[in-house]
């Protein structure tokens, strides 16, 4: 018999054949209303539903949709009580967003399930990799590389010299990552991300000439990091640029030489972080948000998108504005500032009337 994930990957691997309620309420430990002989072959949104597919409801504000909607089966919250007589079957379960997401992970995970190794590419002799890895054509595996199992690296990807990929790591077409730099395992690297370029050193000379200083450090990327779309991760000057475990970054984001970002930390796009500053563990970064050089952020900081942080930051705050302070202070000094023309003109008034009482 399968399990319950091999289950699914077969079921997503294989469109035509059809699931049932009673099997996905097994796989999803739910229980069915309605009728368990019901059956679905693809996945939707419940407000676009169509016979035989299988969509969720999670979100309230979706609720009118469950009566129009032409799916076959959706899965919903075990406290869920529908107000109208419903034809579609249910699939209860204790949490919809997190069980319909666990299927979009197998629906995922089969659609780059790739294995095999395509041509042209050139693999250095001295380079290794595990079982089950996909290389797609016109990659570049340099020496001494270390792939490890069920690794993805779709085509047009340079992997330079001395780098370790871990397992069931995927590197979508593009990727580059240049020499010494460490992936660790079920890392996610979307295409045109660059990691292990130069960091932005440079010396005057006594010209005013800029030297380039050579940087000779690395990257390390911890397990379970995903690295979005043309996002940048330089090198270190000496030692590592380090992204620890669970960080997520957007598109489009730069990471600075010598930087550190703290486990489970969240960037949203367009940020930028500058060398050598320490950003804690769980954070949350909004996009747009510029961070200077040298300075930390604590643990657990939120920084409203758009901001400029230009000092360090103190652990559990939320911080907003540029230069960026307390989001509190910000709001009220806000009140003040965009009603600022109306204070200016009362101001002029009150001194005329002083002037002239005088």
């Amino acid at each position: 018999m399968l399990s319950r994930r091999h289950s699914l990957i077969f079921f997503f691997t294989f469109a035509s054949m059809k699931f049932t309620a009673i099997q996905i309420s097994e796989v999803l430990n739910g229980v069915v209303v309605g009728d368990p002989t019901t059956e679905v072959h693809t996945l939707s949104k419940i407000e676009e539903g169509s016979i035989g597919s299988l969509t969720f409801l999670a979100n309230p504000k979706y609720t009118p949709h469950i009566y129009t909607t032409n799916a076959s089966i959706v899965i919903v919250n075990n406290d869920f009580i529908p107000k109208k007589k419903l034809e579609l079957t249910l699939v209860k379960v204790e949490n919809a967003y997190s069980a319909f997401t666990k299927l979009l992970e197998y629906y995922n995970l089969s659609k780059n399930n790739k294995v095999g190794i395509e041509s042209p590419l050139f693999i250095s002799d001295s380079a290794s990799y595990g079982e089950d890895v996909y290389i797609g054509a016109f990659s570049h595996i340099g020496d001494h590389v270390v792939i490890g199992d069920n690794v993805k690296i779709y085509p047009n990807t340079f992997i330079g010299d001395n780098v370790t990929i871990g397992s069931n790591t995927t590197l979508f077409s593009g990727v580059k990552i240049y020499f010494d730099c460490i992936i660790g395992e079920n890392c996610y690297i979307n295409s045109g991300a660059v990691i292990g370029a130069d960091g932005f050193g440079f010396s005057p000379d006594e010209n005013g000439v800029y030297k380039k200083i050579p940087q000779i450090g690395n990257v390390i990327l911890e397990d379970n990091v995903d690295v979005g779309a043309s996002t940048t991760i330089d090198r270190a000057t000496l030692g590592s640029t380090v992204i620890k475990k669970g960080v997520k970054l957007d598109n489009q984001v730069q990471v600075a030489h010598n930087v550190v970002i703290g486990e489970n930390t969240v960037i949203a796009a367009l940020s930028g972080i500058a060398g050598s500053t320490k950003i804690g563990s769980n954070c949350q970064i909004g996009g747009q948000v510029g961070i200077a050089g040298h300075i930390s952020v604590g643990d657990n900081v939120k920084i409203v998108g758009q901001s400029g942080v230009t000092k360090s930051i103190k652990a559990n705050q939320t911080i907003n504005g540029t230069p960026a302070f307390n989001n509190s202070d910000f709001n009220k000094s806000y009140v003040h500032f965009k009603n600022l023309p109306k204070i200016i003109k009362n101001f002029h008034s009150l001194e005329k009337i002083i002037k002239h009482d005088h």
